[in-house]
């Protein structure tokens, strides 16, 4: 073979259907899709750096009928029309092959696979290797000694081997293969009850297909007599999977170089793609102008350099978020003398403000130790001091008290203002080195989240990447990964300094880029400023105070739920009259679907069937209903009763759990370590779980929950006067709801009924379908439907406010909770219906759900100003969906519950009271 790098033959309609189908939808702000453009360009990008070939071709299909179709109608006739979605794509596709330079090729009468056949084998003549990309197993017939394979987005390269490893015949029998098999995607016949297993055994037994027609007669059964009755189609089939290579193409293979990137065709290119990172990538010029409107973007994309990055403004419009001018590296000064702390000292004392960032041997907020720490004034320049690395050859580092001395009276000034990224984990840091940080005034991780919940994620690296097109030094650089990963103490100084003083750096730009976001939008910048960051301050105290939990019940419980999943594997065995691995889809799926024939069983793209909990639920059958209860106990186990003691940290005897503030999309806290907002609370399990979170000795636990606060929420929020009546008159409302739609009076209302107002008063609110309805009554989608139907009758508020929400959401691109806490909707305008209607369902529930959270936090903030007013000793504990938790001493309860009741409803005022239900007791579930 030549020396001479490959002719490379990109499929790119291969590229452009697998790029669609693999990849989220984007579209940009003026409506152009951009997702399949984006994959089949960074597709082809990558080949090329990889490769590196001298020439290449891009081939796509051509517009209108092929030569196959005049052969046979039914050729690819089942195929769904190409989406509306992806034909859009094709034309600045193409746009955007012919500006890199590279040579785009699209003959019409024939298939893309025809024209790469024909170059592979001019290329082959003349001497030339060759490599065709492309995900279309038909193109293994062209595979030789010099032409090759290799699939771009599996990675996998199919050479002669390859092939026969693959489908189990040479190239060279790969035709009479197809043949034999035919392709349903297609349209193309094979012989009916031949599939790959039996076309490779018959073609390694007689070498091709022309031999086993000649003994057509000799083939058995009724494959051959299949056989025998599908002959005469034979020589159509192979006129319809053979690959021409013999066409008269305008182009010779010594044309098509690769050549230069046509520079500013690419700069208008991507810049009305939006493709902001490829556009940094040019330099200098400005992107081009996206067309203005109120259309939000599908994902998110950086901003390049010394660009400005957009959000949605107050008004829907794109509003600028700053610049970032600062020099494009960061110099960090390592401090390793008196003389050089002080001028840090003097630095940060002549700041009004400064950014900083600790560096530690863990992750564990309650250990953690400080390594070193990072500061920053102005862009571009930082400092870092270490105190805590413990290499053989590091130069000799100030003492940790010398350090922490001086800087504990700046770090413990509240009228000296703090610029972090996840400040929480920092001030326990600083609180486990006896420094309480004070003067928080910005927290870049919070600001992000409040401007734009799910433009990007909002850790360091992502949000620099997003907001100021900066690719920053990832921790596995410096640290490596997996278990033999670097903790910070163990890397060198000269390694971790430029990573430490980037950190603080990037936070004090985000900061200033933030900051001049949130001056164009008074509400959001109130959210971080009044609620967020206070929050942030009494989760840090919840985290650190932890709660008590009895490992000894949790044990006996651990022993009580094996005994229970033990009976259960045998009731499954039963069942399945074998026994099988409960945990294995595979097995499972076999069991039910193949042996048990039971109805409803759906295969993934695996070839498996699914055995996902929504498939079990639907399969009318006692094994399913086993194996559903096995599975929500082997959950519980492992995650709680098994876990939890296990996590009782050995300094305080107590679990501690981490509050995320920057996860959810509606401003929902969650947690982890453990996850308290997934222990089930109507289930005996999840009750005995409860049972186990305990009050101290001389206290009793007291959960304080506000009671139906999304469906208040809705009643405000839409005005409905069926709804405010039933909540101002406090009544059961969903037993009022059942007696308005059912025209009876709630006294004649019967459980059953109650019920299912309850499930549709709920399930309205998450966007719930007549079919989800029906599933969870057991009833007829037809009797679910005329439910929902008679519910909006009796409330047309309801049905109003849902369709004004939907016309605002699609309108401006977001919705709003009654705080001000925005929520994007990025698919509002996709064109693909389950896309959309999910992003319609959640503009109908983000306005409560969000509500919600904020005034639970709104909540949090006064209960713990009024505890710490009174001087009390109670302390809030945990934050459960609507619930708060206290441990109370028992002198304090009745002052508690007053504080509870007085300060939770005054959280926020509705059109409907706001109602809390307060409880106590010596473990949680006695509380709640």
């Amino acid at each position: 073979m030549s020396a001479r790098p490959p002719l490379v033959l990109v499929d790119g309609s291969s590229y452009l259907y697998r790029a669609y189908h693999a990849l989220p939808p984007l579209v940009t702000r003026s409506g152009q899709p951009t997702g399949a453009i984006k994959g089949v360009i960074n597709m082809l990008r990558s080949l090329i750096k990889q490769v590196q070939p001298s020439h290449v071709a891009v081939v796509f299909d051509a517009p209108g009928k092929t030569f196959r179709e005049d052969l046979y109608p039914e050729y690819k006739a089942h195929r769904p029309p190409m989406p509306d979605d992806m034909r859009a794509q094709i034309a600045p596709l193409h746009a955007l092959v012919r500006a890199l330079g590279l040579p785009l090729l699209c003959e019409p009468g024939v298939e893309a696979d025809d024209v790469i056949g024909t170059l592979a084998r001019q290329a082959e003549a003349a001497g030339w290797p060759v490599l065709v990309s492309t995900g279309d197993k038909d193109l293994a017939q062209l595979v030789t000694p010099q032409v090759t394979l290799v699939n771009t987005m599996t990675s996998v390269v199919l050479d002669e081997a390859g092939v026969f490893n693959k489908f189990g015949v040479r190239p060279d029998q790969f035709i009479d293969y197809l043949m034999l098999v035919g392709d349903s995607s297609d349209g193309i016949p094979g012989v009916p009850g031949v599939g790959p297993k039996t076309a490779a055994k018959w073609l390694a037994e007689h070498g091709s297909l022309a031999v086993i027609e000649a003994q057509a007669a000799a083939i058995k059964g009724k494959t051959g007599e299949s056989f025998r009755a599908h002959q005469p189609m034979l020589p159509l089939t192979r006129d319809l999977v053979t690959i021409r290579c013999d066409l008269a193409l305008p182009v010779a293979i010594d044309a098509l170089c690769l050549g230069v990137s046509d520079t500013d065709a690419l700069r208008q290119l991507y810049g009305e793609l939006e493709f902001r990172s490829w556009l940094n990538e040019l330099g200098n010029a400005p992107a081009a102008a996206a067309a203005p409107g109120a259309a939000t973007w599908s994902r998110a994309e950086p901003a390049p350099a010394g660009e400005a990055a957009v959000v949605a403004s107050p008004t829907g419009q794109v509003a600028d978020i700053g610049r970032d001018d600062g020099p494009e590296h960061t110099e960090t000064t390592v401090v390793l003398t008196t003389d050089q702390l002080d001028a840090l000292r003097t630095a940060l004392l002549s700041a009004t403000q400064f950014a900083f960032d600790t560096e530690t041997d863990s992750l564990d907020y309650l250990s953690a130790q400080l390594v070193g720490l990072s500061f920053a004034v102005e862009p571009g320049a930082a400092w870092y001091v270490p105190i805590g690395h413990d290499g053989p050859a590091e130069p000799e580092q100030l003492p940790r008290e010398q350090v922490l001395a001086a800087l504990k009276p700046l770090l413990e000034d509240a009228g000296r203002g703090k610029i972090l990224q996840h400040g929480k984990f920092d001030t326990h840091v600083l609180a486990n080195a006896g420094i309480t940080l004070r003067g928080i005034v910005h927290d870049t991780m919070l600001a992000s989240y409040v401007l734009d919940a799910t433009a990007t994620r909002h850790n360091l690296g992502d949000m620099a990447r997003y907001y100021l097109g900066r690719d920053s030094i990832a921790f596995e650089d410096i640290a490596g990964k997996g278990v033999k990963q670097l903790t910070f103490n163990q890397i060198a100084i000269a390694v971790a300094a430029p990573y430490a003083g980037e950190d603080a750096d990037l936070t004090l730009r985000l900061a200033r880029r933030f900051d001049a976001a949130l001056a164009t939008a008074p509400q959001l910048d109130s959210l971080l400023r009044e609620l967020e960051l206070p929050v942030q301050r009494v989760l840090q105290g919840m985290e650190r105070h932890g709660t008590l939990i009895d490992p000894d019940r949790l044990k006996l419980q651990s022993l009580s739920l094996a005994s229970r999943l033990h009976w259960l594997e045998q009731q499954a065995y039963e069942i399945a009259g074998e026994e099988f691995n409960l945990g294995s889809p595979k097995q499972l799926g076999q069991i039910l679907f193949d042996k048990l024939g039971i109805p409803g069983g759906k295969k993934t793209a695996t070839g498996q069937y699914s055995t996902a909990e929504d498939v079990l639920e639907q399969l009318e059958h006692p094994l399913p209903r086993v194996l559903l209860e096995h599975r929500s106990l082997a959950k519980l186990k492992s995650t709680y009763t098994d876990k939890l003691p296990e996590m009782i940290h050995p300094a305080t005897g107590r679990v501690h759990t981490s509050y995320h503030q920057a996860v959810t999309a509606t401003g929902r806290l969650s947690s982890s370590d453990p996850n308290l907002q997934n222990i089930p609370i109507r289930t005996e399990e999840g009750r005995r779980i409860r049972q186990a979170f305990v009050a101290a000795p001389g206290h009793v636990l007291m959960a304080a929950d506000y009671s139906q606060i999304e469906l208040r929420i809705m009643a405000h929020l839409s005005g409905d006067e069926g709804l405010l009546k039933a909540f101002r008159e406090g009544l059961d409302v969903h037993r009022a709801t059942a007696a308005e739609v059912l025209g009876i009076t709630p006294a004649e209302v019967t459980a059953d009924q109650r019920r299912a107002a309850k499930a549709v008063n709920f399930g309205l609110i998450y966007g719930m379908s007549a079919f989800g309805l029906a599933r969870q009554l057991n009833i007829s989608r037809g009797e679910a439907q005329a439910y929902i139907a008679t519910y909006f009758a009796r409330y047309p508020g309801v049905q109003a406010y849902m369709e004004r929400t939907r016309q605002q959401a699609a309108s401006a691109g977001y919705v709003e909770t009654l705080f001000g806490r925005r929520l994007m909707l990025r698919d509002i305008h996709a064109s693909r219906p389950a896309v959309r209607q999910a992003a319609e369902r959640a503009a109908i529930n983000a306005p409560m759900q969000g509500s919600a959270a904020d005034i639970v936090k709104r909540a949090m903030l006064r209960v713990q100003a009024a505890i710490e007013a009174q001087g009390l000793k109670a302390a809030m504990i945990m934050q459960v969906h609507d619930e708060l938790v206290l441990e109370v001493p028992l002198a304090e309860v009745e002052t508690v519950r007053l504080l509870l009741q007085r300060e939770m409803p005054a959280a926020a005022t509705l059109t409907v009271p706001l109602e809390v239900e307060v409880g106590t007791g010596s473990n949680w579930d006695e509380a709640h």
